[in-house]
């Protein structure tokens, strides 16, 4: 398997570069051939704020589903989402509480970053900054939260995927918000890895996931890329796309991250992404998956929080969540 591709060397020069060391490789001590990163591993349990999960569960203690979902899903590691984009007064304390109740808990924070402007093509997670200086700022206040500690940032969950609904011009706008972001958290936020969104493997084809990325910076930025955000596409296709991905980006060391949140039974027949029925929960989040190309399996969707079918997107439905806890 080609990870790091071989080339005749006559220097090579070692920069850094965000969260990992970046070594160009030199061809006749002048010609760039191609770089490479190097990803630190990030040690340590996943981060648990408990969410709407375990706040249902405190508040129905005599429900007859509160034990499964306390055990199943509200006591499991989950990305916490960063929305908005029109209030970076908002962002700054929720990443600042998040970052530090997750050092306080010696845990590693994985958050995910969702205010693009027209997110969600106008869906039902419609909404985000109203335009690209609002944007620039939210980013700005979110990246300065983070500090100087270890954490995950899933970056625009869809984004990339999604850009066939804009015109030609906000495709373009689209690409320099999400390179601004990238470059921002990782200037601003040494020790944070961003992970560009990808979608995922019944999306796009690998190679033009891959030009997708490269034309908002994901060669020059961030640590690699997320997958499965929301879906539910079994974890080892997920990470085999995910390799392919990688293979077409123009650096080698990227890393993959995997939402497993509810993939334990794979996709629906139909593919169907909106609360279908007989999904499951997946593997378990964790940051020693096994394969040194894939940094963490997580939970980036949080269970039982609707897509936008069983009630509003991101409303808790404890019916949701028992499904998936039991697998029906």
């Amino acid at each position: 398997m080609r990870r790091h591709r071989v080339v005749l060397l006559a220097t090579a020069v070692v920069v850094m570069l965000g969260a990992g060391v970046t070594t160009l490789l030199l061809r006749g001590g002048s010609e760039p051939e191609r770089r490479s990163i190097s990803v630190p591993k990030l040690q340590g349990p996943l981060y648990d704020d408990g969410g709407q999960a375990a706040a249902w569960v405190t508040a129905n203690q005599g429900d007859p589903d509160a034990t499964v979902i306390n055990e199943k899903i509200a006591s499991v590691p989950q990305a916490v989402w960063i929305t908005g984009g029109d209030d970076p007064a908002k962002a700054t304390t929720q990443v600042t509480q998040t970052v530090a109740a997750a050092k306080t808990a010696g845990e590693v924070p994985a958050l995910v970053a969702y205010a693009i402007p027209d997110r969600d093509c106008g869906g039902a997670a419609a909404g985000g900054a109203p335009d690209g200086t609002a944007y620039r700022a939210w980013i700005d206040a979110v990246a300065a939260a983070l500090g100087p500690d270890p954490s995950i940032v899933v970056l625009e969950p869809d984004a990339l995927a999604q850009v066939d609904c804009l015109d030609a011009a906000k495709r373009g706008e689209r690409n320099e918000l999400i390179t601004y972001a990238a470059r921002t958290i990782t200037e601003k936020a040494a020790k944070a890895q961003v992970y560009y969104d990808a979608g995922n493997s019944k999306w796009k084809p690998a190679a033009e996931m891959a030009k997708r990325l490269e034309a908002a910076g994901a060669d020059d930025y961030g640590s690699g890329i997320s997958l499965n955000v929301s879906n539910f596409r079994p974890t080892d296709e997920e990470v085999a796309y995910g390799k392919r991905i990688l293979d077409g980006l123009g650096v080698d060391g990227k890393k993959i991250v995997v939402d497993t949140s509810r993939n334990g039974a794979g996709a629906a027949a139909d593919n169907e992404w909106c609360d279908p029925a007989g999904r499951k929960l997946g593997r378990t989040p964790t940051l020693d998956t096994g394969d040194d190309e894939v940094a963490a399996f997580l939970w980036v969707k949080r269970p039982g929080e609707a897509d936008g079918c069983a009630a509003n997107a991101g409303t808790f439905v404890p019916d949701l969540a028992t499904a998936l806890a039991e697998g029906v």
